[in-house]
């Protein structure tokens, strides 16, 4: 486990290790972080907004998010800045300062996990189901390699991240720790997606 003193942006999306993530950036103290993150080659925090901000609250965030390496940039139809980030590590915020700015920082405990654990025999089928993605959508994983259907955290993670759950059931799985209790909960609420899962 290592700490870490990184920028966070909290978004309406759950992040994964190695998870693909496009986004528009619009706002300054965003910018101003990309184009930091990109001198230093360092990497930003993405955690999941727990409530929108109005006018009695401000947002807030879950404590646990991924951090994100950026891969590319572009010039978006509508002439904002758009990057592509790969998720890397979770971590857990252990506490947060602004900016003056704007922009939210947190020093953050990064989590290690041992990888690759084999995936066992009677999860073969979410195997099946992560390869059929990786068909379709296989550009977006330039690291993907055969051998990682096979591997119990990567194939938790991405079909976490690739099936049309809730974000609140999305966080729910990126924060169990133990790979085959997050493939167990996949194979529970699979039957509702059998159609997602087979086009």
């Amino acid at each position: 486990m290592i700490n870490s003193d990184i920028p966070l942006f909290p978004l309406h999306t759950v992040l994964f290790p190695d998870g693909y993530l496009p986004l528009r950036i619009f706002e300054q103290r965003y910018i101003d972080m990309i184009r930091e993150c990109s001198a230093k080659g360092c990497c930003f925090g993405v955690c999941l907004i727990n409530n929108s901000e109005n006018a009695h609250q401000p947002a807030t965030h879950f404590q646990m998010g991924t951090t994100a390496k950026i891969c590319d940039f572009s010039t978006l139809d509508d002439g904002l800045l758009g990057i592509t980030a790969q998720g890397q590590h979770k971590f857990v915020i252990q506490k947060t300062r602004m900016r003056d700015n704007g922009l939210l920082m947190a020093e953050v405990e990064i989590l290690t996990e041992t990888s690759p654990v084999e995936l066992p025999a009677q999860f073969s089928v979410l195997s099946m189901i992560a390869a059929r993605f990786m068909e379709q959508l296989g550009e977006r994983y330039p690291t993907f390699q055969s051998a990682l259907l096979q591997d119990a955290h990567w194939i938790g993670y991405r079909l976490a991240e690739l099936l049309p759950l809730e974000n609140n059931e999305k966080q729910v799985l990126l924060q169990i720790s133990d790979p085959l209790e997050r493939l167990q909960s996949l194979v529970d609420v699979m039957p509702r997606f059998q159609g997602s899962a087979d086009t």
